[in-house]
């Protein structure tokens, strides 16, 4: 007994012994590594923290596009989308309270408060409407609620991919209330903590990118590593994630835009052996998903789906994507007479 004691004693010594190492390397990291650039845009105070929004284009009465990122999605993620339409229309990029740039906060992270500060923004960064919204994944269920508490300022409604309000029913995806989705969150906010002791940066650095290039410049690439040098975005990311199901229910309330154009960019390209591996038929899957992302065509009477040959990311990350995108954006405005 005593021998497997000795044995279990010294696995937990040299455990322990690694774990502190990895810290301590990950503090040096953080202390003496590189540091995040500086941001592309500028910061805005909302009512006690500042949010980061990076303009493009001329101020003009064209609709300006505002584009409302996924959960923990930086501006960075949608370059070429600010790049394809900022000769013809104002363009407005911004992070999230705690993401990216923007100082983090203790406000909600429910749809309502999201959009209220986002409306807030625009104000005092001297935007004007009307808006035509791009919500990307999470991004979509917060522009829905944007639109319902202000209608008289969106001109149009892109979804890029957007999560679907009953996805977790569809998907048989974890409940808030089980065990699973719990231990995602805490596993969300561990990873913040790594983040916050340089661990993640670190590994980033030696064995990354943790996320990986979809066709971005290589400085966007940077920007978008710049994030896990501290633990602040991916925090924020936790905080989102625990609202998700409420955030989900609530945009499902939002669901009559009368006349305003609506557009719906689905993505079809996926790993399909990876849903087999996992017991899932990836073409019912992709199916199941194009029928639900429909469903948002039926929210407006002027709706219309595209399908893009990229993943979730991939559909705007990638410049060809993107382009398509743009074409209808353009399209739109004059649709509009602009």
């Amino acid at each position: 007994m005593k021998y497997v004691w000795r044995i279990l004693k010294w696995i937990g010594l040299s455990i322990g012994t690694l774990l502190a190492a990895i810290i301590l390397a990950g503090l040096a990291f953080r202390l003496f590594g590189p540091k995040p650039q500086a941001p592309q845009g500028e910061l805005v105070d909302v009512g006690g923290f500042k949010l980061h929004i990076n303009t493009s284009g001329v101020k003009s009465n064209t609709p300006t596009l505002v584009i409302e990122a996924g959960a923990g999605g930086p501006t960075e993620f949608y370059h070429w989308l600010s790049e394809g339409v900022k000769n013809r229309m104002r363009v407005v990029r911004y992070d999230r309270a705690g993401l990216g740039y923007s100082d983090a906060s203790n406000t909600p992270r429910n749809p309502e408060t999201i959009a209220r500060e986002l409306h807030i923004l625009l104000e005092k960064a001297g935007e004007s409407p009307p808006y035509i919204l791009a919500g990307h994944s999470m991004g979509g269920p917060y522009i829905r609620v944007f639109t319902e508490l202000y209608p008289e300022e969106v001109a149009g409604l892109f979804f890029l991919d957007s999560t679907h309000p009953e996805r977790v029913e569809h998907f048989d995806l974890p409940l808030a209330s089980s065990t699973t989705f719990k231990f995602i969150v805490w596993v969300s906010h561990a990873i913040a903590v790594l983040g916050d002791l340089g661990v993640v940066g670190l590994y980033d650095k030696l064995f990354g990118p943790i996320l990986p290039d979809q066709g971005l410049p290589a400085e966007m690439n940077q920007r978008v590593s710049d994030f896990l040098l501290e633990g602040k975005s991916l925090r924020a990311h936790a905080k989102e994630m625990e609202t998700y199901h409420s955030s989900l229910k609530r945009a499902g309330k939002a669901n009559e835009f009368g006349s305003i154009p609506i557009r719906v960019f689905t993505a079809i390209e996926m790993n399909k052996e990876a849903y087999r591996a996992r017991g899932i038929d990836p073409d019912q899957r992709l199916a199941k998903n194009i029928a639900l992302q429909k469903e948002y065509t039926q929210l407006s009477t002027d709706g219309k789906q595209f399908l893009i040959d990229g993943n979730h990311q991939s559909i705007f990350t990638r410049k060809e994507n993107a382009d398509i995108i743009c074409q209808e954006l353009l399209q739109l405005l004059r649709k509009l007479n602009y």
